[in-house]
């Protein structure tokens, strides 16, 4: 039952960040800036980013819960904290202010904060540590996709 609310508790506050970063992105995607820019050829279609997210924000909150319930005292909140301030803040630098480097520098910081995540805790979390697998791959991709906008405009 402890695992259920801390699964709850996760869910909140990663949906939460992705509807903070959503209003902060002030329709970013689909604002003439985001559609003139030279695009990378894999880029997905729109449909995509939201079944990708919320998945990731699915397996990434039961992979949160179990790792809370295994280490409740540990730094596991402070880097929680960092990767959840930092995926907010991606929408409002990249999107929004248009700061393409400076968004391709803070993508490839969350990136290494969900990595260390999958490294540092896969001895308490064995095959749990799949869930966080997604969120990994697709910073990955989208910290390309950022990437080739960077380099391309």
């Amino acid at each position: 039952m402890k695992l259920l609310k801390y699964i709850a508790v996760f869910l909140v506050l990663n949906f939460g960040a992705l509807a903070i970063g959503s209003w902060l992105m002030d329709n970013g995607p689909q604002t003439d800036w985001y559609l003139n820019l030279n695009q990378a050829p894999w880029t997905p279609p729109g449909w995509v980013f939201g079944v990708a997210w919320t998945t990731i924000m699915f397996c990434f909150s039961i992979y949160m819960a179990n790792l809370y319930k295994k280490l409740p005292k540990s730094n596991v909140l402070v880097l929680f904290a960092i990767q959840f301030m930092l995926n907010i803040v991606w929408n409002y630098i990249f999107f929004n202010q248009h700061l393409v480097g400076l968004g391709f520098t803070v993508i490839l910081l969350l990136t290494f904060v969900v990595a260390v995540f999958a490294i540092k805790y896969i001895q308490k979390m064995g095959l749990l540590t799949l869930l966080i697998l997604p969120y990994l791959i697709w910073l990955c991709i989208a910290s390309s996709l950022n990437g080739y906008i960077l380099l391309n405009n």
